[in-house]
């Protein structure tokens, strides 16, 4: 009997390790589901994270790069500044000698027609015959005019022309004749010179209305 009984407590005793071990297999093999099940997630998470931190580190040298860039273009354009104020400065140097010597020049030409100007003054003082006066004092004028023309100055002609307000100033206005026309020049009182066909001097007209 006692023997028996042995038998059966071994078999009880027996049975729950059993289940326990079943068991016990059981919530590692469900753990282990859980652990691979979790594994992928975090791979996941740290792709992520460093896909994040590439393109953070792209961004930076991107930045960097431009930054660089704009630097150096800042430096042409700087450059390219002072070469332009050094090229305004030389240009206005040079234009400002450049009339300072045409005017001496034309100063310089008159000189001669005012040594034939003082020199007439002298012979007029005893001469006695007028027409020889008269005579030097056309010689002195023509080549007055002939400097005024090599030098680009030269008379309006302005009697008898239409009347044109971009070359004429009118000063007084007269009744048209059979000689002058309406919107004609009737006299002129003042000659008017072009330099360089550019107007120089309105001429001074009376126009016929």
């Amino acid at each position: 009997m006692t023997h028996k009984n042995h038998g059966r407590n071994d078999q009880q005793h027996n049975a729950p390790y059993g289940e326990a071990a079943d068991r016990n297999s059981i919530n590692i093999e469900d753990d282990s589901a859980d652990v691979m099940d979790v594994a992928p997630e975090e791979d996941t998470e740290t792709s992520e994270v460093t896909a994040e931190e590439a393109d953070i580190d792209n961004l930076r040298n991107l930045i960097a790069q431009k930054d660089e860039e704009i630097a150096k273009e800042k430096k042409e354009y700087m450059f390219l500044m002072a070469e332009f104020d050094n090229f305004r400065k030389r240009t206005l140097r040079e234009r400002t000698e450049l009339i300072k010597n045409a005017s001496e020049k034309v100063l310089n030409g008159l000189l001669p027609i005012v040594d034939d100007f003082e020199r007439g003054l002298d012979a007029i003082k005893d001469a006695t015959d007028a027409d020889a006066v008269k005579e030097g004092m056309k010689l002195i004028y023509h080549k007055l005019v002939k400097y005024l023309a090599d030098n680009g100055v030269k008379a309006m002609e302005s009697t008898g022309a239409d009347f044109d307000a971009e070359l004429h100033e009118a000063v007084a206005m007269v009744s048209a004749d059979a000689e002058t026309a309406a919107g004609k020049v009737k006299d002129t009182v003042q000659k008017g010179y072009t330099l360089n066909d550019k107007v120089l001097r309105h001429a001074k007209v009376v126009v016929a209305q």
